[in-house]
């Protein structure tokens, strides 16, 4: 089976056909660095990390390319409102946000270009734009000429009028038509700005991904990914400007959007006190758990992010886990991917189906009573796992986990009442065996005794 994909552009599934089959090129709409990232941020860069482990997979080299905007109104009113300096909140939210998607298990991409190190490819696509009469200034501002291209529109599907109640762009006196964008604004001296033949100013939130794209993937690429959010205006915008500047060239050839995250069943709000942060859902539950909730839900489709589906999470990898539990963890790239998990990804990104055959391998693997066979279904799990970014974690220490700063029972100290009670048990002398069990249960520690011995966990 040839690899699906939904391309938006198109409204329908099609055979994935790379330009060059000997370099797929991957681009996906990276952060904004003004906050820390949140579960809907979290949701692309897990969808479109699944893509990037199973392109690697199917094809020899693959450059995956994800952006960090780093210049943008929201970093504006963020120093505004703190009285940060910029720099500073933008160099540690980044950081954040890398340790952050590290412990959702996300693969760092080929290349993250920060978008003031390319201002000077961006004024040169406004130029371009302005010598193809796609463009014009007005009042130091530089904007697209929406009406200059006939095929605006052919993203989102969106007639003029919902075009323009759509982008919520200023409706300023100096545009020529309200559809019109921003490619570049005048900057006053005490935010950001950089000299251009418009005067000094910053470019507009849609011309960055544009320059960047191009800068590492060239005029015409593969596929674009990012949220839903994202196709109107943003990426509705980067077509008309990248066409146009590249003087009708394709820009991308397959789009890709994820759905919506909903959170307990509402839209997510500070003032609902539904508002979680990657950073703050840490503290409480490891981000394997967090991943998995992210990939049971079929990437096209709206998510519901809710507790009780991070409890059932955490059971479920550790039943998956449980199934590594005492066997060798050969290295990842070595193992062979069960056909199955490839089969399901290359349906479309499948996520659920892929991961019902890990529930099956897992079930394999308890069922088994010769150790070579248990042995080899485990190596199958741990390879599906890898393709999903699941499992490849040590499995004592999956069930050992604890909140970083926690002040739970020590793991030697579980070790040594463990010992005491099997020597309990060994002497007959059950009520003490019974009450080292009640003290580690206190603990938050679960027994589970086995034919191989007593192993534990925390609940």
């Amino acid at each position: 089976m040839a690899l699906q994909i939904y391309n938006t552009l198109s409204r329908q599934k099609e055979r994935f056909e790379p330009l060059d089959p000997g370099h797929v090129r991957l681009y996906v709409c990276g952060p904004t660095v003004y906050d820390l990232a949140h579960i809907g941020n979290a949701r692309p860069v897990v969808v479109f990390d699944v893509l990037y482990r199973l392109l690697r997979h199917l094809y020899s080299r693959v450059t995956y390319v994800r952006n960090i905007t780093d210049v943008d109104d929201k970093i504006i009113a963020a120093h505004r409102e703190s009285g940060e300096p910029i720099g500073e909140i933008t160099r540690r939210t980044t950081e954040a946000f890398h340790r952050d998607m590290a412990a959702l298990g996300a693969l760092a991409p080929d290349a993250e270009p920060r978008a003031t190190d390319h201002i000077g490819t961006m004024v040169t696509m406004i130029q371009a734009l302005l010598d193809r009469g796609h463009a014009y200034v007005a009042e130091g501002h530089v904007l697209f000429s929406v009406a200059s291209w006939p095929d605006y529109g052919c993203l989102s599907g969106r007639n003029r009028d919902e075009q323009i109640a759509g982008a919520r762009v200023e409706v300023a006196p100096y545009k020529r038509d309200p559809a019109d964008f921003v490619l570049w604004k005048p900057s006053t001296e005490d935010v950001p700005g950089w000299h251009a033949p418009w005067g000094r100013g910053r470019p507009g939130w849609h011309i960055e991904c544009s320059a960047m794209s191009q800068a590492y993937l060239g005029e015409t690429f593969d596929i674009h990914g990012g949220g839903q959010d994202l196709i109107f205006p943003h990426h509705e915008n980067e077509i008309a400007q990248s066409t146009c500047a590249h003087g009708g060239r394709p820009f991308v050839r397959y789009w890709m959007h994820n759905g919506y995250v909903m959170v307990e069943g509402e839209k997510m709000s500070k003032s609902l006190g539904n508002f979680y942060t990657v950073h703050d859902l840490l503290q409480t539950v490891p981000g394997e758990a967090i991943r998995l909730v992210l990939l049971q839900t079929h990437y096209r489709q709206p998510l519901d992010f809710t507790h009780d589906a991070l409890v059932q999470a955490r059971h479920t990898l550790d039943r998956l886990y449980g199934g590594l539990r005492g066997l060798p963890t050969d290295a990842p790239e070595s193992l062979e991917v069960p056909d199955a998990v490839v089969q399901a990804l290359m349906d479309d990104l499948n996520t659920p189906r892929a991961l019902a055959h890990l529930h099956e391998l897992a079930a394999a693997v308890h069922r088994s009573t010769d150790d070579r066979e248990r042995t080899a279904h485990a190596g199958g799990l741990r390879a599906a796992g890898r393709m999903l970014g699941l499992l490849q974690g040590d499995a004592e220490a999956w069930f050992r986990w604890q909140p970083e700063g926690a002040r739970g029972i020590a793991d030697s100290e579980v070790e040594r009442l463990i010992a005491d009670r099997a020597e309990a048990r060994t002497r007959r002398d059950f009520a003490t065996a019974d009450a080292v069990r009640d003290r580690l249960q206190e603990a938050g520690v679960v027994l589970e005794d086995t034919a191989a011995g007593t192993t534990w966990r925390r609940a």
